[in-house]
């Protein structure tokens, strides 16, 4: 093993190896006996396509480019299809990004459109489809904009004609509830077709503050009659709804501080873990009922394993395997499960529980390590300690690379990680954007800071009134812990995060001076301007909770902005922000760039074309990523040779 500075070891994991293998499999189901799912294409224009695991074993991608199964309802998205089985095949509907109409697919006949498209603002939207082919009709959520601003909106749920009669006709769509409700999640139907079940919730709640459970009637006509809330209120949020086999209403509920499951009302399992999660995306599966009575369960303290439920005992039986965390989209077919799960050696994959033999298997989108493993990092969850005493959990990435150590005299240097949401975690599977910096010499720390979700209700709610305080102090709080312990070199602290994450990013280079440089992406960096109409209607009101009501606390909106404190940012950064991004728009960082003119600060400020909130096309995340390092260099006194220098204006 060879002795070299740290940051300048030489790696097999270039910017192009981790770009290809961004971003993970998502909404797995079922097509009768087969299991279905959306996987991303980094190489071909960042589009999703739908993958189809035949009986045989064998992949096959079911749409080719430029098709791009991608729903934009509340603009996080949600899933975008649902498939059965008929006499002639597979039956099929998604919706396809460009134009966010509904589609109707037979594999080897071309897709036939089922929506209109509408000339108002944003258009017509479509997510969580239910096949109902007896009635000929696929039933799902409607988001219709009704005029040219972010929040001129509505969501219905709505029935749309598989026969194609809607295709050209708006008034084709059958409006199954009015639009008293903000926000809805799509039908549940009960298994004899009598009941439907959604959740509802309206401004300024977010859905992880309070929704309300929806019960109504299936009418013979089709109509929802009689509609009542069961659960929920301001303050209890109920996650996700679903039947058992034998017509039980069960839900995820946080009534007792933490998402725990409900049959008709009555606690199953209750226990301080989660069993929900935060509903960032409509379609988001944290459990599903098995046919004899079980229910496949995520489940846990931070992490989410998959478990299969005995809802009688209250006795959960976790899945065996190499997956350390499952992402919430699970669903079950007799006895069978599907999720995705991943953990610090391999990727996101999709995996199958048999629950009848407690086999658990990859049947798609098999992890393949694109470098020899040995140059992965070696991850550990730990718990730190911040400010008043409280806890704060984050995984911590050591640099590690086969060939290389650092001098014995010399500490590391370290950038923390700030995940997005806020609301939200980040979990502990490989990342080869990770293993980009570690395999380098560079360690990373990733901070579930107070607001983070799978902690309990309590650990969620330490942000309400606190967004760009306690995440702040909490991300501060491990860097000089790590730099404390001889963990990290203090002078060699580096801060990045993306969308809410570049919040905090660009508040702790404003706001502190723990940090040498940081790197901004895709930010919110002016709560006065985003707050009022530059961002879209699902987050419009999120800061009257993280920031607090705008009628009461005006002057704290421009007190907390990163903008208003330009004048203070004394340490180098990039900031890189999608052209096409209406969460956090662009003219956010032109604002920002424009109070810092003047103050001779090293910077760079890269935009990408055709880029939204989220970069997903290969060659931007090699561009974001080859910057970054090269900013790092800059800043830290590195040689790191084969990589475009970045050029810091001032």
């Amino acid at each position: 093993m060879q002795t070299l500075t740290y940051g300048e070891w030489p790696s097999p994991i270039d910017a192009a190896t981790a770009a290809a293998h961004d971003g993970s499999p998502e909404f797995a189901g079922f097509v009768g006996d087969e299991v279905w799912w959306t996987e991303p294409r980094p190489a071909e224009g960042g589009r999703r396509t739908l993958v189809r695991r035949r009986d045989d074993g064998t992949e096959e991608s079911v749409l080719p480019a430029p098709w791009n199964v991608r729903s934009r309802v509340i603009e996080y998205g949600g899933l975008p299809w649902a498939g059965t089985v008929r006499d002639d095949g597979p039956l099929v509907v998604f919706v396809n990004f460009a134009d966010q109409r509904l589609y109707r697919y037979g594999p080897g006949g071309e897709p036939r459109p089922l929506t209109p498209v509408s000339p108002v603002g944003l258009g017509l939207r479509w997510a969580e489809p239910v096949l109902l082919p007896e009635r000929g009709e696929v039933w799902c959520v409607l988001e219709e904009f009704t005029g040219d601003g972010p929040s001129d909106v509505r969501r219905v749920l709505a029935a749309v004609p598989l026969d194609g009669s809607a295709a050209e006709d708006r008034d084709a769509v059958r409006e199954l509830t009015d639009d008293r409700h903000r926000f809805v999640t799509g039908p549940r139907l009960s298994p004899d077709g009598r009941r439907a079940a959604w959740i509802a919730w309206d401004h300024p709640r977010m859905p992880w503050d309070g929704t309300e459970l929806l019960l109504a009637d299936v009418a013979p006509d089709g109509t929802l009659r009689g509609a009542r809330t069961v659960a929920g209120g301001p303050e209890e949020s109920v996650a996700q709804a679903d039947w058992t086999h034998d017509g039980r209403l069960l839900y995820a509920s946080d009534r007792t501080g933490w998402w725990n499951l409900y049959r008709d009302g009555e606690a199953v399992c209750p226990r301080e873990e989660e069993f929900g999660g935060p509903l960032w995306k409509l379609g988001h599966r944290w459990f599903a009922p098995l046919d004899g009575g079980l229910i496949a369960v995520l489940h846990g303290r931070g992490a989410a394993a998959l478990g299969v439920l005995d809802p009688e005992t209250g006795e959960v039986v976790d899945a065996v395997g190499p997956w350390t965390e499952f992402a919430p989209t699970v669903a079950a077919h007799g006895e069978r499960v599907v999720a995705v799960g991943a953990g610090p050696r391999s990727a996101h994959e999709v995996v199958e529980l048999d629950t009848r033999t407690g086999r658990a298997r990859v049947i798609g989108s098999a992890h393949e390590d694109a470098v020899d493993p040995a140059y992965y990092p070696e991850p550990h969850s730990r718990t730190f300690t911040g400010p008043d005493g409280r806890e704060i959990h984050a995984h911590v990435y050591p640099p590690h690379n086969p060939g290389y150590a650092g001098p014995a005299d010399e500490k590391p240097p370290y950038v923390i990680w700030a995940h997005g949401g806020p609301t939200g975690r980040v979990p502990l599977v490989l990342d080869l954007e990770i293993a980009y910096f570690t395999s380098r010499g560079i360690g990373v720390a990733e901070v579930n800071y107070g607001g983070s979700t799978g902690y309990g209700r309590a650990y969620r709610n330490r942000l309400r009134g606190q967004w760009g305080v306690v995440d702040v102090e909490d991300c501060a709080a491990v860097a000089l812990a790590l730099a404390d312990e001889g963990t990290a070199d203090r002078e060699r602290l580096a801060v990045r995060g993306g969308s809410a994450g570049g919040w905090t990013t660009a508040a702790s280079l404003t706001t502190t001076d723990v940090y040498a440089c940081g790197t901004i992406i895709y930010p919110v960096l002016d709560l006065t301007g985003w707050g009022t109409g530059e961002t879209h209607d699902f987050e419009s009101q999120y800061l009257e909770t993280l920031i607090g009501p705008r009628a009461e606390v005006p002057e704290r909106y421009e007190e907390r902005s990163p903008g208003t404190h330009a004048d203070r940012l004394t340490a180098p950064f990039v900031l890189l922000q999608g052209l096409d991004d209406v969460i956090c728009p662009p003219v956010q960082c032109e604002r920002f760039l424009a109070r810092l003119a003047g103050k001779r600060v090293p910077h760079a400020y890269l935009t990408f074309e055709g880029e939204g909130h989220g970069f997903r096309r290969a060659e931007t995340m090699v561009r974001a990523l080859e910057a970054e390092l090269s900013l790092y260099a800059q800043v830290f006194g590195l040689k790191v040779p084969g990589i475009p220098t970045l050029e810091l204006a001032e």
